[in-house]
């Protein structure tokens, strides 16, 4: 009877404070000013608009704006307000107010899952320590260094596609999605810890490195994180103690507990090549972690250093849209080849590579059209009052030249929509035109992004520590394979869409969702006949 009466008593607490939690969410969501933002209605009540916005990545967005205004309202989980906004303004005072808006606890809970809790997920004085750790690893001096290992990998890839045409009779079919994986996976491992994977020329799926198929497994199992019960952890912490751990859980937190100790030898081995003097000019020294070592030999820095898979999947991505627009662009292709094979040199510098301006112009379009990560998620820590560049009016008729947005309440930052966005672009921003970033004047937008007057980096304190680390690992692949191979296209284009996994998006065929992410490219070595 005594156990009976404390367990009445902890489900009456945990019933009170669920109805109280519960009747504060109704509270906020109907003293809100985002009620009065025009909108579009939701399909989904448990998971609002958010299936939407992925499952028409430039599409359902640029309608949204051009027939709500840049400043609306969408349906978060449960049914309540969120703001959706490509006003620059607005999205600057996001951005910039790093403390202010963070990455909602869900999203950090499902990301922490698959990447680890670094530098990605970690927020306030946390994330600005571990920033500064990692600052001096990405600079330019350190990335000239390390350009050698991305040309050396980009060849590794490129002599296997030329031994797989041959076996085909000179023209071989590639799901380039795997063939990139393995080739940053690779580049990853060299650049940042010294680790060989060996992925190049291997069966992504088959690969017998532990470190490999932790990492490809963790992959396949974070775009599976969509289920009742994830949500429900996601949402709730406390769920996280009450509900079962399902077959996914017990993959994700296996393959954690590899990669974590895998990461500890290596930090281990890197700390004691370094006391004991054997990695200083060596090859060794000029990874990544190495340099981080030497530089924090007093610091804990073992988190800051998890393998990220938001690193590998998001240049694979980049690099994989690139191939697509030049595969179905051949006059673009064209264009690229013959610049790039005016470089007498297999192995160029990267003082070489980002000489290259048209090669420079079809990165940054790439990543203009195709930004990897499509979008960003921030709440409001605590009461605040956005200010916009574009006035908008509410349902009775008022104009408003700000927006206030209480604590608690989540804004969507569309990052494709934005770098997609007519408005800022012009009429042609639909299309991959490398030429426009040629074009004089320069272009210049109000888009506060970090790098090339674009959002796929994002912008402010949280921006991309590794973006000069992803444009050299693109122009070094494109460099070497461009020059090596002539691409087409083995589907129509439109057969072409993307979606959305735990981290990125991704290209998918039409025709055969079922196959997940894929994209197929006809591959012949340049000058066959």
């Amino acid at each position: 009877m005594a156990f009976l009466s404390v367990a009445t008593s902890i489900f009456a607490a945990f019933g009170v404070y669920a109805l109280y939690t519960l009747l504060k969410l109704l509270h906020q969501e109907f003293a809100s000013s985002l009620r009065n933002l025009p909108g579009p209605k939701s399909k989904n009540w448990l998971l609002g608009h958010r299936p939407e916005i992925l499952e028409n990545l430039d599409g359902q967005e640029g309608l949204w704006t051009s027939q709500y205004g840049r400043t609306l309202r969408i349906n978060a989980v449960f049914g309540f307000s969120g703001l959706y906004t490509t006003d620059c303004k607005a999205v600057q005072h996001i951005l910039s107010n790093s403390y202010l808006y963070q990455k909602p606890a869900p999203r950090r809970y499902v990301l922490g899952r698959v990447v680890g809790p670094g530098v990605l997920i970690v927020e306030e004085d946390h994330h600005k320590k571990q920033r500064k750790i990692l600052n001096p690893a990405f600079g330019p001096a350190q990335l000239r260094v390390l350009t050698e290992i991305f040309v050396e990998k980009s060849r590794q890839l490129r002599d296997v596609w030329a031994s797989k045409a041959a076996e085909a009779g000179g023209v071989t079919r590639v799901n380039v999605i795997p063939e990139f994986n393995t080739a940053a996976l690779d580049i990853i491992g060299k650049a940042g810890f010294n680790y060989d994977f060996r992925s190049i020329g291997s069966d992504w799926e088959s690969i017998r490195d532990e470190l490999h198929e932790a990492f490809a497994t963790i992959s396949a199992a974070g775009e599976r994180q969509a289920g009742l019960i994830s949500i429900l952890k996601a949402q709730f912490p406390l769920m996280r103690r009450l509900l079962p751990n399902t077959k996914i859980d017990k993959v994700i937190e296996g393959c954690q507990a590899t990669m974590r100790g895998i990461g500890q030898r290596l930090l281990r081995d890197s700390r004691q090549k370094i006391v004991d003097g054997s990695s200083v000019d060596s090859a060794a020294a000029r990874d990544l972690l190495s340099l981080l070592v030497r530089a924090n030999m007093s610091k804990d820095i073992s988190e800051a250093q998890r393998l990220s898979e938001e690193d590998v999947l998001a240049r694979n991505t980049a690099a994989t849209w690139a191939v697509f627009e030049l595969a179905r662009n051949p006059e673009i292709q064209t264009r690229l080849r013959n610049e790039l094979l005016v470089l007498d040199t297999e192995n160029p510098s990267m003082d070489d590579l980002n000489s290259l301006k048209y090669l420079d112009a079809v990165v940054r379009e790439t990543l203009r059209a195709h930004a990897p990560v499509p979008l960003a998620s921030r709440v409001a820590m605590r009461d605040d009052v956005i200010p916009l560049e574009t006035p908008y009016t509410d349902a009775t008729g008022t104009v408003h030249e700000t927006i206030r947005l209480t604590k608690g309440q989540s804004v969507v930052l569309p990052i494709l929509a934005i770098n997609r966005d007519p408005a800022i672009w012009g009429a042609d921003a639909d299309q991959f035109i490398p030429e426009r970033w040629e074009r004089s004047p320069a272009i210049s937008t109000g888009i506060p992004g970090h790098w090339s007057q674009m959002l796929t980096f994002l912008g402010g304190p949280r921006a991309c520590i590794g973006f000069r680390f992803s444009l050299i690992e693109m122009k070094a692949l494109l460099f070497t394979l461009v020059r090596g191979f002539e691409f087409e296209l083995p589907v129509p284009a439109t057969d072409v869409g993307r979606h959305f996994t735990t981290i990125v998006q991704q290209p998918v065929l039409r025709s055969d969702p079922s196959a997940g992410s894929q994209m197929p490219i006809l591959v012949k070595p340049f000058g066959q006949a």
